[in-house]
């Protein structure tokens, strides 16, 4: 795809909000906020239109991030589970699971599939059990115990699921059978991960609060995204982008397509939702 697409098919009316995953989607493969995109993000916030970050990335993922959000300072994280405010690292608000569902989740997990490796992410930071593996370095200081349910806090954002097997695309949907209604799983992307989150939880439900509380309706907000757990929040927002890379059901699904995350697709969507807002600015003045 080339990196300015023909806009022709995008909107034509300026968004009040524009928002974005992260991994996958705004940031490229390195996980870094590209030149391009750091311009744009700054010309969207100048221009009026308020930049939010949704994402499956814990609250410590965020923090080197605050230096690009706009003046609102606020990501929505962990699929929905909390909002944050980025500068400070201060939870504004909180759906977390109880130590108590947590352990009957895992206990489910076991049940079900027998040998399973689990980790969590809470406010307080990263836990894990013995055997847990990850991409990502287990942050120095984490608990680490034989079983989850012995580092659980009162309050668990996500419940991190790795299976001996592996489900491969089908992990997810794997999850979500073994532990039925209890809790929702969410697929990210991450080959083998189920993300399980209190029931009900999900991006879109999370931004769809926090617009409503700032008087804003879809027809207001502009959403980007390239994993299964962007779906929901593409189908409310009133116009919806997916990145060139996103997964085949997200692209079939958005209204739009941009560049992919690695061509700045969503500094491109950003750039065009400025010079929109700035062209009715300016009629309004005339």
């Amino acid at each position: 795809m080339p990196t300015t697409p023909l806009r022709a098919t995008w909107p034509s009316r300026a968004p009040r909000l524009v928002a974005t995953d992260l991994d996958g989607t705004l940031l490229g493969p390195a996980g870094a906020v590209s030149p391009r995109t750091a311009r744009a993000l700054r010309d969207a916030e100048s221009a009026g239109v308020e930049v939010v970050f949704v994402t499956a990335r814990p609250p410590r993922w965020l923090t080197q991030l605050a230096p690009h959000v706009g003046g609102h300072g606020v990501a929505i994280c962990a699929n929905g589970a909390a909002v944050l405010e980025v500068a400070t690292g201060r939870v504004l608000d909180e759906r977390g699971m109880s130590a108590a569902l947590v352990g009957s989740v895992a206990a489910a997990l076991r049940d079900a599939l027998g040998e399973v490796h689990l980790a969590v992410e809470r406010v307080a930071g990263f836990a894990a059990e013995r055997g847990f593996l990850d991409e990502h370095p287990v942050p120095p200081g984490s608990p680490v115990a034989e079983r989850i349910e012995d580092v659980l806090t009162a309050s668990t954002l996500k419940l991190l699921v790795r299976t001996r097997q592996d489900h491969g695309a089908e992990h997810a949907a794997v999850v979500q059978r073994a532990i039925g209604s209890a809790a929702l799983v969410a697929d990210s992307g991450a080959r083998g991960l189920g993300e399980v989150s209190a029931a009900g939880t999900t991006k879109a439900g999370a931004l769809a609060a926090w617009a409503a509380q700032r008087g804003l309706a879809p027809a207001d907000v502009w959403a980007c995204g390239d994993a299964p757990n962007d779906l929901p929040m593409l189908a409310w927002a009133g116009e919806s982008f997916a990145v060139a890379n996103a997964f085949a059901d997200v692209r079939s699904s958005a209204r739009h397509a941009c560049p992919a995350n690695d061509d700045d697709g969503v500094a491109a969507v950003l750039e065009h939702a400025a010079a929109l807002a700035r062209g009715a600015a300016g009629r309004a003045r005339a």
